[in-house]
């Protein structure tokens, strides 16, 4: 599996005519995460963004605190592909991080197998309101700490008790910018959910 997740150069962007079976994932998480960055690292396709800039209209509605020099913002989605092997393709829907934007997180969320929902320890209290979203609809996830220069270092085991995860929520740490620490959240996640659905039959 893993030389199958090797980065081709982005220059085709058709999927390949073997694959017959596809997985939707969503990549989750608050304002400022770094879910943009994240989809930009693993996709093998050239990412579909839908950025804008950050206006003044946004003052009083998006809470900034602890985001210097964030200009951009996602306010559909973020779209990438990973084709994992010659007949199976992973594709990835990133989340707009605001609370105004939760009726499209529930479309995009619609046939996905489940989410990898970010965290920043800087503002780790912000995760609770995108992971009782999910609960509430239903939709199985992992979490991944998000490790900003800068930001300081907890021990996982913390940070599982500060978001109150069930005891079997896969937790991981990543660098959004390293496409190598992105994959193996992902795999984690992939292999949580398998299991979870092996476990049902």
């Amino acid at each position: 599996m893993g030389s199958a997740l090797s980065r081709p150069e982005r220059t085709v962007d058709y999927v390949p005519e073997t694959v017959t079976r596809s997985v939707k994932l969503l990549v989750a998480g608050n304002f400022g995460v770094g879910k943009t960055t994240f989809v930009n690292s693993v996709s093998e396709i050239r990412p579909l963004r839908t950025e804008e800039t950050i206006t003044e209209a946004s003052v009083g509605v998006d809470d900034m605190a602890g985001l210097p020099g964030k200009s951009q913002t996602t306010v559909a989605m973020d779209f990438g592909r990973i084709t994992l092997n010659p007949t199976l393709a992973l594709y990835l829907f990133g989340t707009p991080g605001q609370r105004r934007f939760v009726p499209l997180w529930e479309e995009l969320a619609r046939g996905a197998l489940g989410a990898l929902v970010l965290v920043d320890t800087r503002r780790i209290e912000k995760a609770d309101e995108v992971l009782s979203v999910l609960e509430e609809r239903g939709v199985q996830y992992s979490v991944a700490v998000n490790q900003f220069e800068g930001a300081k270092r907890y021990p996982l085991e913390e940070i599982r008790d500060a978001l109150d995860l069930a005891p079997d929520t896969p937790l991981t740490s990543l660098d959004a910018r390293q496409r190598s620490t992105c994959l193996r959240s992902l795999i984690t996640l992939v292999e949580f959910l398998f299991h979870r659905q092996e476990s049902r039959k």
